[in-house]
């Protein structure tokens, strides 16, 4: 991987209706989301380390960081959003990860959505109470 000082990678990550835009660039592993550091962003340590899998599993942790921008989704959508981006990026700086990445789920984008809700139903799928008389 070109690890020079103007080396940017970029890609963008989704996951339910959350999508994150991700910038990998040479670094110390720093991680800038929205402006806000990831433990600010993300306080749940669950979070944290579903966003740092990527980076860990091809040992670049320390080497990259991760500048992102997420709109939309709650904080897991986000969460899975951003390692989705994370990965693809890592595809385009190195193309020979993929193996490694796509073995362990991380580039298949989560395509799970909430089902949309039904004429004369209170939900999707939840119906009204039956009343028999």
């Amino acid at each position: 991987m070109d690890l020079t000082a103007g080396a940017r990678y970029t890609a963008t990550g989704k996951r339910k209706s959350a999508v994150a835009r991700v910038i990998l660039t040479p670094g110390t592993g720093q991680y800038t989301i929205g402006g806000k550091g990831l433990e600010e962003y993300f306080p749940r340590h669950a979070l944290q380390r579903t966003i740092r899998q990527a980076l860990e599993v091809v040992g670049y942790d320390t080497q990259l960081d991760v500048v992102a921008r997420i709109h939309g989704g709650g904080v897991s959508a986000q969460a899975g959003a951003l390692r989705h981006g994370i990965s693809r990026a890592l595809i385009v700086a190195q193309p020979g990860l993929r193996g490694e990445l796509k073995k362990r789920g991380f580039l298949t984008r989560d395509s799970r959505v909430k089902e949309r809700k039904k004429a004369g139903l209170k939900k999707a799928r939840k119906r009204p109470q039956f009343s028999k008389r």
